[in-house]
């Protein structure tokens, strides 16, 4: 999906730049020798201060497809998706200069589901409107070369859409997070700004109605017990970098 970059002059903080490192090409004649970037001594400026931000198209070509597919799992549908990830990177973006450097990809699941969050609580509902779409289902051979639809070609499963949306969008984002994600507990509770104990409650719950929804996919195996206490989204977590 093609991300286009916010406007400056209806806001964006330039953030293209960065504090130079010490004694760089930018520093005058005659300034501090260069900091070893392993060390920070006395009262010279640690070395996170001198963090470059990334550009724009950094940004983007970089973690582009991660914050898509988590906007995808998360609203259930390409549209909602779309808008979610350009919002995310206008954020992103807006924010670089505050950003303190650490885990990259844990800010954006931050950022992802919180934006996710805040607009579901401001409408009250959730539109999965692409899900009986029968284009959806079967993508013309021409239209797999944009990714979002390679994407959803080779990824979606309506059963497993259909059973996400039927959660309430809290116990969605832990257990996207924790079982297609791959975040650990200790991660969801950070990302989501929640206890530890609240996340596991929510996994526990979510799992159980995704096993109920999706009790006709496996009834043998789930009276059984087979699916008693596994992840019902087993094959869905994505290969992390």
């Amino acid at each position: 999906m093609a991300v286009a970059p916010p406007d400056r002059a209806q806001g964006a903080a330039p953030v293209l730049g960065g504090p130079a490192l010490p004694g760089g090409p930018t520093s005058p004649a005659g300034s501090a020798p260069s900091v070893d970037p392993a060390t920070s001594v006395g009262d010279e400026v640690p070395v996170s201060a001198a963090w470059v931000p990334p550009t724009w198209e950094d940004i983007v070509r970089d973690h582009s497809a991660r914050v898509y597919r988590l906007a995808f799992r998360l609203t259930g549908n390409k549209h909602d998706a779309e808008d979610l990830t350009q919002e995310v990177f206008i954020r992103v973006f807006r924010s670089l200069s505050t950003y303190a450097p650490g885990t990259f990809e844990g800010w954006l699941h931050r950022i992802t589901t919180n934006l996710f969050l805040d607009g579901v609580r401001r409408k009250q509902r959730i539109r999965i409107d692409a899900i009986g779409d029968d284009s959806e289902r079967h993508p013309a051979t021409g239209d797999l070369h944009n990714p979002e639809r390679r994407f959803e070609h080779a990824n979606l499963d309506l059963d497993i859409q259909r059973a996400l949306g039927d959660l309430s969008p809290e116990y969605r984002a832990a257990v996207v997070l924790c079982d297609i994600e791959g975040l650990s507990y200790e991660e969801i509770a950070v990302t989501l700004g929640i206890k530890l104990g609240t996340v596991r409650s929510r996994i526990h719950r979510a799992r159980a109605q995704l096993r109920r929804s999706l009790a006709h996919r496996a009834p043998q195996a789930l009276l059984a017990g087979d699916l008693a206490d596994g992840d019902p989204l087993a094959g869905l977590r994505v290969a992390q970098p």
